[in-house]
C-alpha cells in the first residue's frame, strides 16, 4: 500500500467523492485534497485518469511516509 495525497483545483461534490472510496476527501477554499492508501501504481493511475476525464485539474501528487 502506498499513502498518497492528491490536490486538485476543484470542490468535489458528494457524488464525485463517492467515486473514490479508498480516499478521504477534504475541501479547502477553491481546492480539494484526496488522501489515502492505494494498492499500487495501477490504482493511482485509475484515480488520476478519472479525475482527468472529469476535467479536474490535478495540482499536486505526493507520496506520504507510512
Amino acid at each position: 500500500m502506498t499513502k498518497v495525497l492528491i490536490r486538485v483545483n476543484a470542490k468535489l461534490s458528494d457524488e464525485l467523492t463517492s467515486a473514490f472510496p479508498a480516499l478521504t476527501v477534504r475541501d479547502h477554499p477553491v481546492q480539494s485534497t484526496l488522501m489515502g492508501d492505494l494498492s499500487g501504481q495501477d490504482e493511482l493511475e485509475g484515480v488520476l485518469s478519472l479525475l482527468r476525464s472529469l476535467g479536474i485539474d490535478i495540482v499536486e501528487i505526493v507520496t506520504l511516509p507510512e
